[in-house]
Order: structure tokens, then sequence, then C-alpha cells
């Protein structure tokens, strides 16, 4: 289900390592994958299935009248770039 809603509306978001490497006191991006939901039942779903699958989730926001759900850390975006993988 995770994947599927990714691919339905969501993001991933990489930092700049040459930025990062020269500006270290400024640049502090990091390593972030976006769900983009429609609902609040959704976003529960989506919170519940990070539990579960032992992601580091972020605090959800509003954007655009939807909800985004951030899931945090480079471990869990290369975990989840094997579920892309596997799951096309």
């Amino acid at each position: 289900m995770l994947v599927e809603l990714f691919q339905r509306n969501g993001y991933m978001r990489v930092p700049n390592i040459e930025r990062r490497d020269e500006d270290k006191q400024s640049y502090k991006k990091g390593y972030e994958i976006r769900i983009v939901v429609r609902t609040q039942r959704e976003l529960a779903s989506v919170r519940q299935l990070l539990r579960q699958l032992e992601l580091k989730a972020g605090k959800p926001f509003m954007k655009a009248n939807q909800w985004v759900q951030p899931i945090y850390g480079k471990a869990a975006l290369e975990r989840f770039s094997v579920w892309l993988t596997n799951f096309s």
C-alpha cells in the first residue's frame, strides 16, 4: 500500500552532497520520502504501516489541500527504493 500511495503522488528528496560539503553550517538537508494522501483516514493508515515497518515518520503537514507524511533517513530511503524496484 505504501508503494502504491507513493507512486500516486509521492516524491523523494535527497541532499546535494557537494553543497553539504561546501556549506556545512547552513545546508542541513537530509534524505526524505514524502507520501501524499488525500484524507486523514489515508494518513492514519500510512502512519500505522510506518510504525509496523519501523520507519521513522515525521510530523505530517498540509500542502495544497492534501496531507504529506514525511519519512526521514538515508536507510529508510534505500529500503523504500528497493520496494519500488521490486514493485515495478
